[in-house]
This record gives C-alpha cells, structure tokens and sequence, in this order.
C-alpha cells in the first residue's frame, strides 16, 4: 500500500507594500520628543530626590548615627578630638536658625575686618608721612587720631565727636592720602578720571585749609619719591578753570564746599563713579545753613559703595538723625561729650553796656599779646568794629559772607602770616579753621545758640596749648542760651560769676544723664524749651501758604 501524498501547504507571500503597513510607526516630531525626553528625566530626578530625602531623614533619626561616625573616624584613622569637633560643629549648625547664622558670620566678617596689627616700624609707613608730621611739629597723636586713624584705615563708616582743637583733620586726610597713594601705585589715574575721594566742608575757608593740609602732606610724599598725589579745591570765588585743569589730568582728592560741588555734578563736569571715600567735616554746621537736601543729592551721584565719614564737635539730634540715614553701622569715636567745651580755655565773663562795648573792646586786648579773633553775630558790627580798630592804630582785618572771597582769602593769610594782630569776623571763622599761637578770643556779643559759642572759644586752647576766651554779655541776652552757658562753665570746672546767675535765676537742674536738650544738646534747658527749635517752628510756620515761585518743578509748590 503506497504512502498517502504528503500536503504542500503554500506560503503566501506578502507584498512589499503590506510589509510596510505591517511595521509602520507613527512620526513623533523632533520637538514633541524632547519635550518627552525631559519630561523623562524630571520624573527620573524627582524619584532620586526623594529617595536621598528618605534616606537623610532616616539617617538623622538614626540612633546610631554618632556610633556609624565613630566608626568611620577608626577606619579612616581620624584622632577623637577631630572627631569631637567635627561632631559639636554639625550639632551646633542643627540648632541654629538660618537668622543667626547670617548674623554670627557677619560678625565674625566685621571682626575680621576691625583686625589690626601694631606696626612693626617707620619702615612700613608711607616714606613722606613722618616727614610731614615733623614739619608740621607734630610728635604725639591726640585721642582722637589714637582712636580714629584706625578705624577708618579698617575701611569702616565713622563718625568722629570731639571739642574743637583736638586734632580731627587728620584723621581723614592722612587715611584718604594713603588710600589714594595705594590706588595710583596699583594703576596711575588716567584723564579725567575720580576724584577718588571727596571731602566737603561747610565754608570756603575750612575747604581752603583742609586743601592746604593734604598739599602739605603731598608734597612730603613726592619729595620721597612716591608717585603724584593730585588734589583739587572746589569753592566759590575761585574760577572752576584751575579745578577743571587738575581734573582733567586724573584726580586723586577733592575738597569742596556743597554749592560749588553741586553745580560741577549738575554740569557734568565731575563724576563721581570711582569715588569710594566722602568725609563730611564740620556736619552740625552744614546741616545748620541747610545743605541737608543739597548733601543728600551729592548721595545720588555716587555709583559704588563708600566709605562715609563723619566729623562734628556737636551732635544734636538733627545730625544724629541724618548720620542714621547716611551711614552704613558706623563706629562711633566720642573723646569727650558732644558739645562740650575745651578745658584747656579759660572762660571770661563781664557784664557790659552795649553803648560801651567797642570802647571796652581796645581795654580786652590788652590782656594777651596778639594775634587776637573777634568775632561778632552781624556783618555790620564786624565792619563797625574793623573800623574802630583802624582808627585806633590796630592792625586788623575783617571778613564775613558779604565780601568776595579774594579778599576774605588776603585777610586770612595776612593774618595767618603775622602781617596783621587782630582778626574780626562772623561765625564764618568760628569752625574749623586753625590758626596759630592763638592765646585770646573775643566774643563781641554772646551768640544765639550754645553750639555756636562752643566753636568760637575753640579757635584757641589747641592742640594742647591754653587760651583765654572772653564774652561781653549784655542784659537783652536770650535766658536759655545764658543757662546753657552756665552749665558749660560748671560741666568745665569754672566758677560762675555772681551777675550770670542774677540774670538766669535759679539755674535748673541737668539732666542726669548729662545730655540736657535732645535737639540741640545744651544742658540749661530742655527740647520743650529749646531756642533753636523755636526758630526752626517759627520760621516753618511763617512760610505756610506761601507759593515759591522760584520753584522748578509743580510739585515744589
């Protein structure tokens, strides 16, 4: 029997086309598989997120922890103490907040910063700066410069307080020459470029001196043979050409009163986007003739950080007001109380008429050999006094706000010169200006604030020496500013005289904290009393409701 024939099954064979259908796969967009692949990744890095927070969590909560640590510190042969300290750090950085510990690495930062070494010699100054110092006869530092100079040198904003005499303008030149020698040795200034550092005084004559100073000590460096320090004056009554000149060549300092400097910055003729140094010297008086607004504007041109110093010989509450807004933590270096008078100045009382007081003048310089200040509160007995005194055959000059500031120049430098003995002036003279060997002030008329008084008798007794100060008094004098003289004269260790305490009454009792007024800080009365608030109120309440047409803008109106 033959085998049944076997079955071919036939293979059916597919078409190219049907092969295709077969494995086709959508077209997914370059774009859209991005997107996927990120969306990938990020589900990816959440899962390895939580994972490592689950085991950080549990590691925390582990009782063994410290045990596995130890562990790790006998493999890898760490001693125990190290072991010890690593352990109390991570523990403490547990138990802070994140609050404190910013503020504990801030501190340790200024620490760091307020970090000072004694210099090891003369080697590691400045050649040029002992020079200068021996020429000006200066062998020992005041309190205020043993306390000052490193503070600012540290970099840190300060405000300076001490009596009038002691020494202050050092304090911010000799730190501001150092700073701009370092700059210039780094690389040169080059045109048009700084000033690097500024300072600004109340009046034309401080500015002048204060300039006078860093030449001084300038030319000393040069003659050293240190590179070129250029500083620059920028008052009114002097062309802005000259300051223009130096200027142009790169300036290192510049020295200026707030108007002039105002009207450079508003012309575009000085920029202030290197400068990183401002002093104000003097503040308690430019706040006083009310450069506020203007200094604060002079904020706005600065494009970097400063460094902002502070100088007054007063701190009423208005400066300490305005100091609060324009420093950044300042140090604040007190030598002696705010406002207080110098104890090396002898202060003279006499009670006398008003027709009788010139007359009585010519008898008050007979006690000290000249030269001799006066100062007066009106530019007219300034002019009445320089002309009786040229009459008599004195030698004297006169200088207040009405003359042009050529001529207030001559009359200063004759007088600083010993061309002539006898200097009358406003309260123009009164601060900040440093004249020698002067042994006797004379007050024509008692001023109207205490403050103004203080730096009056401050032209003498500097710098160490003694001086006498003598004030004629009048019976039409204000009570309160009589008051707070007579606890100036308590508070320096001097005796009242019979007629000031006639005239006050009973004086009342300081206050215990020895501040006395809060606004002007005069110890005779308090702020409820205060003259030189009155004024401010006074002077406020009679300008309500005027329109000031000089306005430029609508919204000064």
């Amino acid at each position: 029997m033959s085998d049944p024939p076997i079955k071919r099954y036939r293979r059916e064979e597919k078409s190219e086309s049907e092969e295709d259908i077969d494995n086709y796969v959508p077209y997914v967009p370059v774009k859209e598989r991005k997107k996927q692949k990120l969306l990938k990744l990020g589900r990816l890095g959440q899962v390895a997120a939580e994972a490592a927070t689950e085991t950080k969590s549990s590691s925390d909560n582990d009782p063994d922890d410290e045990a596995s640590q130890e562990e790790w510190g006998r493999r890898y042969n760490v001693s125990l103490l190290d072991q010890h300290s690593e352990l109390k750090r991570i523990a403490e950085a547990r138990a802070l907040s994140a609050a404190e510990r910013q503020a504990k690495e801030e501190e340790h930062i200024l620490e760091s910063v307020a970090q000072s070494k004694a210099l090891m010699g003369v080697a590691e100054l400045a050649k040029g700066i002992l020079q200068g110092l021996e020429a000006k006869g200066i062998k020992k530092p005041t309190p205020i410069q043993v306390q000052g100079i490193p503070a600012v040198l540290s970099g840190r904003d300060m405000i300076g307080i001490a009596f009038t005499g002691s020494g202050k303008t050092l304090v911010f030149t000799l730190p501001i020459i150092v700073f701009c020698l370092e700059q210039e040795v780094k690389m040169p200034f080059i045109r048009n470029e700084g000033p690097y550092g500024l300072i600004i005084c109340p009046s034309r004559e401080l500015a002048k001196q204060t300039h006078d100073i860093i030449l001084h000590f300038v030319k000393h460096l040069k003659m050293a043979g240190n590179p070129e320090i250029r500083s620059c004056l920028a008052i009114g009554g002097v062309a802005v050409s000259e300051c223009m000149e130096v200027v142009q060549r790169g300036v290192h300092i510049m020295v200026a009163t707030p108007g002039r400097l105002m009207d450079m910055l508003d012309k575009k003729m000085v920029r202030l986007n290197v400068c990183r140094y401002l002093c104000m010297d003097e503040a308690d008086r430019m706040i006083d003739m009310g450069f506020e607004e203007d200094v604060r504007t002079i904020f706005s041109y600065f494009a970097g950080q400063r460094q902002t110093l502070l100088f007054s010989a007063t701190m009423p509450r208005k400066i300490q007001n305005f100091a609060r807004s324009a420093l950044v933590k300042p140090v604040t270096v007190n030598v002696g109380r705010a406002g207080a008078a110098s104890l090396n100045v002898r202060q003279e009382l006499e009670l006398v008429q008003a027709e009788a007081r010139t007359v009585h003048l010519l008898q008050c310089l007979q006690k000290t050999p000249p030269p001799v200040l006066v100062f007066a509160e009106r530019k007219q007995h300034v002019d009445a006094i320089h002309e009786y005194l040229l009459l008599k055959g004195v030698e004297a000059v006169a200088i207040h706000g009405g003359k042009d500031q050529e001529e207030r120049s001559r009359a200063v430098e004759a007088f600083r010169r010993g061309e002539k003995d006898v200097l009358v002036a406003t309260d123009v003279a009164s601060k900040g200006l440093d004249f020698e060997n002067i042994q006797h002030v004379i007050n024509y008329d008692m001023p109207e604030d205490i403050e103004n008084y203080v730096h009056r008798i401050g032209r003498t007794g500097r710098a160490g020496g003694e001086g006498v100060a003598t004030t004629l008094l009048g019976r039409a004098a204000d009570i309160s500013v009589l008051r707070d003289l007579a606890h100036l004269l308590t508070e320096a260790g001097q005796k009242v005289p019979a007629f000031l305490l006639d005239m006050i009454g009973e004086p009342d009792v300081p206050a215990a904290d020895g501040q006395g007024c809060s606004y002007c800080g005069g110890l005779g009365h308090r702020i409820t009393e205060c003259p030189k608030l009155e004024a401010v109120q006074n002077k406020q309440a009679s300008n309500i409701g005027r329109r000031d047409y000089l306005a430029n803008t609508a919204a000064d109106y």
